[in-house]
């Protein structure tokens, strides 16, 4: 346990080693959202949902895996086959 949301968030940059894959978080703060989205630099950001939402699995987006990211995996397009960031927001305040 931490007392605020900013120490979360640094533990959480530590505690994923600079993998820069998928990182969650659950908040009705956007800007902590925004910060958190930022701080981690992943190929993967999911803001109140699960791991899989991230992968078009109630979430935005579909699932196409390459090894374009940092770690070997991640999402592409056929079009570019290259990395691509993806941000998805389930329920509070995701607009479609």
């Amino acid at each position: 346990r931490v007392a605020h949301v900013d120490d979360a968030i640094d533990l959480a940059v530590r505690c994923e080693h600079g993998f820069r894959h998928t990182a969650i978080m659950h908040s009705l703060n956007i800007a902590k959202l925004s910060k958190m989205a930022k701080s981690m630099n992943c190929s993967i950001f999911i803001k109140n949902g699960p791991s899989y939402a991230g992968l078009g699995e109630g979430g935005a987006g579909f699932a196409s895996f390459t090894i374009a990211s940092p770690t070997g995996e991640g999402v592409t397009r056929a079009r570019t086959f290259t990395r691509e960031r993806r941000c998805t927001l389930v329920d509070y305040f995701r607009i479609i």
